[in-house]
């Protein structure tokens, strides 16, 4: 919990920046019990995950709300904080292993144009979208910032940047939920698309990889279509997961809270600039296959785990109080995505 100015005290969650809540001064062993609960109940998500099929964020972060309760316990305070902010941060570090600069650079000039229009045009209709509705431009942003590059990561992180003040814990909550929702149907109905439009190989995984929201779905919904496909998808998915950082550095500096002053960001953050790292050195190919595999399968845990720390935190009075509109945003953003996807495919590909 964070005080704020005002006075009134906020849950806090998903903190990157530091700017929700101050790092607590506690000894090492007050992290444990919060921390057994988070891990506890995001082995608990792998599970129903894997023997049901669905997705491991939506089922981390309902486990997550589900346990909403055990917020109310300040001996977990310490532990949920640390889940939700600095396992976040190393998982986000971990995703640039997904990455390589070659993969960036072989799709060519146009189609890097293309995934970079789709991604800012996107996030744009987000943002007027809810504005619109009465939701705000930074609810815009947050919700199309999702859909634009990697779901439940980027809403996470974007979150850390506009601030409580600009987008509240069951804004981020409700966005996580859509987002994840969003990106299972996706999986099943955008292949389908592909077909019905006729689409070949390279068509079609430009298509889903610019369109799908999570990283897993994208790649699940490529392979699916065709091995082919699924290694386009994979390319095109990663360069949109490759634009989180600049998309977080603008954010940060242009980027108005509502009253009318920049969000608050003091440079590139280590997080960031591990990201890039760590792409960097995976397109050297000095980090070997096995290695990879394994920070890939750790950034999944880890973020896995500050999903399902939000969740306990979140306050779902707020929660239930928020109504359908901040859905109908993320609907709307999708929506564009997937218009733009398969105009940029056939425009490229044909």
């Amino acid at each position: 919990m964070v005080k704020t100015q005002d006075g009134p005290t906020l849950p806090a969650a998903a903190d990157l920046y530091g700017d929700l809540e101050s790092t607590p001064v506690v000894r090492w062993r007050d992290y444990g019990p919060g921390l057994i609960v988070a891990i506890l109940a995001t082995l608990a998500a792998a599970w129903i995950s894997d023997r049901y099929g669905a997705p491991l964020t939506l089922m981390a972060l309902l486990v997550g709300l589900a346990l909403n309760f055990l917020s109310a316990d300040l001996r977990l305070a310490a532990g949920l904080a640390f889940a939700s902010r600095t396992l976040l941060r190393w998982g986000i570090v971990l995703v640039g292993a997904r990455v390589t600069l070659g993969q960036i650079v072989d799709l060519g000039p146009a189609a890097l144009l293309a995934i970079v229009a789709i991604l800012v045009l996107t996030l744009l209709s987000g943002v007027a979208l809810a504005r619109l509705l009465g939701l705000g431009a930074a609810f815009g942003a947050l919700a199309g910032g999702a859909v634009a590059i990697c779901g439940a990561s980027a809403a996470l992180a974007i979150a850390t940047v506009l601030g409580e003040k600009r987008a509240n814990q069951a804004q981020l909550a409700l966005v996580l939920v859509g987002i994840s929702a969003a990106s299972s149907l996706a999986m099943v109905a955008y292949p389908l698309a592909a077909h019905r439009l006729g689409m070949g190989d390279a068509a079609a995984g430009f298509m889903l990889g610019a369109s799908i929201h999570d990283v897993a779905q994208a790649l699940g919904a490529g392979y699916s279509y065709s091995g082919a496909a699924g290694q386009t998808a994979a390319i095109v998915k990663l360069s949109r997961v490759a634009l989180l950082a600049p998309v977080l550095a603008g954010l940060g500096w242009f980027f108005p809270s509502t009253g009318g002053r920049k969000a608050r960001f003091s440079g590139i953050p280590w997080f960031v600039v591990g990201f890039f790292g760590l792409a960097a050195l995976n397109s050297t190919g000095m980090i070997p296959a096995a290695i990879g595999h394994g920070a890939q399968e750790g950034a999944s845990a880890l973020l896995a785990c500050a999903v399902t720390a939000t969740g306990i935190r979140s306050p779902m009075q707020t929660l239930l109080e928020a109504g359908a509109r901040p859905l109908l945003v993320i609907a709307g953003a999708t929506i564009a995505a997937l218009a733009l996807s398969i105009a940029a495919a056939l425009w490229l590909v044909g």
